[in-house]
């Protein structure tokens, strides 16, 4: 069992991510195989994290914040230790950290081509419904008619680059955090402890 599954059960974990610190992240499992998705038909060191690990080491490192280097700590049987597998761990690990945090680069950019395309668009329906607005207000005159179609068209080309602002100014911030995290993780410190049987 990873170690704070118990705690997701509503028991008592003295180690769990908001106590962290400074202190390692640590993982209690019964066999090797218990840490990557036993489905992946990949080698053993591209293999994917387990989601409830990776869940949980990503909940740690959350917790523990700042740029301080991270530790990660996987106690398992010694005879489990003792396997050819058990030396690909710590490579399997951060090998897994540092693909998703090329994925978050990657999702950054799409975002940021997505913005770029949307200001585009935006900016063109401001610049026609400013253009629209005005030449309808000429010709219907200056009364109530003429401000709803002129103010109206206005609103709309705003409205039309709520996209791209959210884009660059809320969105992308949270890619970048998580580019960042996965990155730490990606060079963490991973040991194995054996524990007696």
């Amino acid at each position: 069992m990873v170690a704070g599954e118990e705690r997701r059960r509503g028991e008592a974990n003295p180690g769990a991510p908001a106590a962290a610190g400074g202190r390692p992240i640590e993982l209690k499992v019964r066999e090797i195989g218990q840490l990557f998705q036993s489905l992946d038909p990949l080698p053993f060191r591209e293999r994917d994290l387990d989601a409830a690990v990776e869940e949980y080491v990503v909940a740690w490192a959350r917790e523990q914040g700042g740029a301080r280097p991270i530790r990660i700590l996987v106690h398992l049987p010694a005879e489990e230790a003792g396997r050819a597998e058990a030396r690909h761990v710590a490579d399997a690990i951060r090998n897994y950290f540092a693909y998703r945090a090329e994925v978050a680069g990657w999702e950054l950019k799409e975002l940021f081509r997505v913005g770029h395309a949307s200001l585009a668009i935006g900016l063109t329906v401001l610049a026609l419904c400013v253009f629209l607005g005005a030449e309808i207000s000429s010709r219907v005159g200056e009364g109530y008619v003429g401000r709803f179609f002129d103010e109206g068209l206005i609103i709309l080309g705003w409205v039309a680059n709520w996209r791209p602002i959210q884009i660059f100014l809320y969105d992308w911030w949270p890619l970048v955090r998580r580019r960042r995290l996965y990155g730490r993780l990606a060079r963490a410190a991973i040991d194995l402890r054996p524990t007696p049987a």
